[in-house]
This record gives structure tokens, C-alpha cells and sequence, in this order.
């Protein structure tokens, strides 16, 4: 198998999935998201991540998100879908409906809850890798799933031909480091923090799956092309920009936030499903004078 590598590398943006007020998915207002998104300069869109709500959407649900926005992006950025589980089955065959849909890449998190071995890790992301021609992406945040993917599993998965990246955000450098300097030329490695993808950019990085990038597109677009040109005194500048909305974006839990933001710049409607709540007041005012401090509103 040979792939395109770089067309993944860049600004990804996590996704927020728009409901309405009945907490039915909205299929215009995620239309017009994907819209706005290509016109802002995202690079890819990822579909039914963490920020997406992922874990409270039914499988009905997931697929059509998938659907629509694949439909929507018409191949103007690639479409990178979320289709993990702590089921290998049912990550398969989650697997199998973003191929059948005809998305561009998967991303694959690690099984949650149950705390697999290393080899368990490995032979989950073998499972998903067999069950698709499409390029994998796995995605490692400990702090979620309760267990870390060793760099040297990472390493090791690598050698799978349709397994070309992962999205990192555990936060640990030291295994950052050693993923990032042994890794295969043609292997991506992806933040997962938006605080952190400067740093790890300097590290030899190639982009960020962004939650910030659903409020400021174009800023974190341009902050990582810059330091992947070597520009580092404009993307050191984008980057303390962003930094307190990178930070405010996780005061309540993730998409808690970033949701609200988008409602205050009109994209969505303040609507997301239990046991998330909105974010509560005492935070609100503080998010709506960081959007207006970086133009947003």
C-alpha cells in the first residue's frame, strides 16, 4: 500500500457535532461547518472525535455524521473518521462503514476501560488496520482511556502498511521523542493537545488534530504551516495568541467550551447531550471577552 502522507499533515479540526434543540443532530448546521471550514483553511476534518460527542451518538448516528460530512467536503479536504471503540468488533465494524462511505483516513483510538496489554493494543489496531484499505491514524490519550500506548508499540504498529500516524496526547515527551526519532520516514505524528503542538512541532511533528481550530481556523492553520516552514517567530506569535483560548477550552470538561464559543460566534446552537451540561455561567463571560480579543466576535 502507498499513500499520500502529507495531505494529513497540517491543522485537523476535531469536529463539534451541531444538535438541535431537541437534541437531534443537525444536519444543516454540520453542513455548514464543513463549508465554512474549507473556506477558513483547514487542512482536514475529522468526524465523530471526542469533540464530536462521539461516545453519545448511536451508531445510526455516527454513520451519518460520517456520511454527511464526506458528502459535504465533496473532496475538497480530506475526511478523517473517527471510528474507535474498547470493542474490537465493534471497532471494526465501525472501520468497515467509514471505508463503505468512502472517508480518507481512519482514526482509531485506544480501547478505553478495559486497559489492554501493549500486545492487547497491538493486535486491536491490527484487527482495525485488516478491516480497511483506507489509511489508519491511532489516536493515544491515557488521560481518557485509562492506558498508554507505548512508543514502542507505536513503533511497532508502524510497520503495518495502512497504519501511517498517530494522533499523541498523552503529554509525555520523552516517549514523544523517542516515537518521533524512530519512527518510519512516511509515519505521521500528530498532537492531540493544542498546547502542545508547538512544542512538539519543534520536536519534529506534522500538525495537530485541533480542538481549538473549531473557533480560530485560520489562525491554527497558519501557526502550524509556519513552523513547518521554519517560521518559527510567526507561528511562536500564533501560538501565545491562542494559548488562552487553547487553555479556557478545557475549564469544563471537553466540548463543554468549545461548543459555547461556537455558539457565541453564531456557528451552532448552545445544545449538547447529557451528562455534558452547558457551560455555566461563571465561565461564560470570560470565554465571550477571549473571543473578542482575538476577532472571533
Amino acid at each position: 500500500m502507498s499513500f499520500d502522507v502529507k495531505k494529513f499533515c497540517g491543522s485537523t479540526v476535531a469536529l463539534i457535532t451541531p444538535f438541535t434543540m431537541d437534541y437531534k443532530l443537525d444536519e444543516q448546521r454540520l453542513r455548514q461547518l464543513v463549508d465554512w471550514h474549507v473556506e477558513k483553511g483547514t487542512d482536514v476534518i475529522l468526524a465523530c472525535g471526542t469533540t464530536g460527542e462521539s461516545a453519545t451518538l448511536s451508531h445510526e448516528e455516527h454513520h451519518r455524521v460520517m456520511e454527511l460530512m464526506i458528502e459535504q467536503s465533496n473532496n475538497r479536504v480530506p475526511v478523517m473518521c473517527g471510528a474507535g471503540s474498547n470493542s474490537t468488533d465493534e471497532a471494526v465494524s465501525l472501520t468497515k462503514r467509514a471505508t463503505e462511505l468512502g472517508g480518507d483516513a481512519i482514526l482509531s483510538v485506544g480501547p478505553y476501560y478495559n486497559k489492554p496489554t501493549q500486545d492487547g493494543f497491538y493486535q486491536h489496531f491490527k484487527a482495525v488496520a485488516e478491516a480497511t484499505d483506507l489509511p489508519v491514524f491511532l489516536y493515544n490519550v491515557p488521560g481518557r482511556t485509562g492506558k498508554h500506548i507505548a512508543a514502542e508499540t507505536t513503533i511497532r504498529l508502524a510497520d503495518i502498511p495502512n497504519i501511517i500516524g498517530v494522533k499523541e496526547a498523552s503529554g509525555d515527551f520523552a516517549e514523544i521523542m523517542h516515537m518521533i526519532s524512530h519512527r518510519p520516514d512516511d509515519f505521521l505524528v500528530l498532537s492531540g493537545e493544542d498546547y502542545l503542538t508547538l512544542p512538539m512541532l519543534a520536536c519534529g511533528a506534522d500538525g495537530v488534530v485541533s480542538v481549538v481550530a473549531n473557533e480560530a481556523p485560520t489562525m491554527v492553520h497558519d501557526m502550524v504551516e509556519a513552523a513547518l516552514s521554519n517560521n518559527w517567530d510567526k507561528a511562536r506569535e500564533l501560538h501565545y495568541k491562542l494559548l488562552p483560548l487553547m487553555q479556557y477550552n478545557f475549564i469544563e470538561s471537553n466540548p463543554i467550551p468549545v461548543k459555547a464559543a461556537c455558539t457565541l460566534m453564531g456557528l451552532v446552537e448552545e445544545h449538547i447531550r447529557l451528562p455534558l451540561l452547558p457551560l455555566s455561567r461563571e465561565h461564560a463571560r470570560p470565554l465571550k471577552k477571549l473571543l473578542k480579543e482575538l476577532d472571533l466576535i
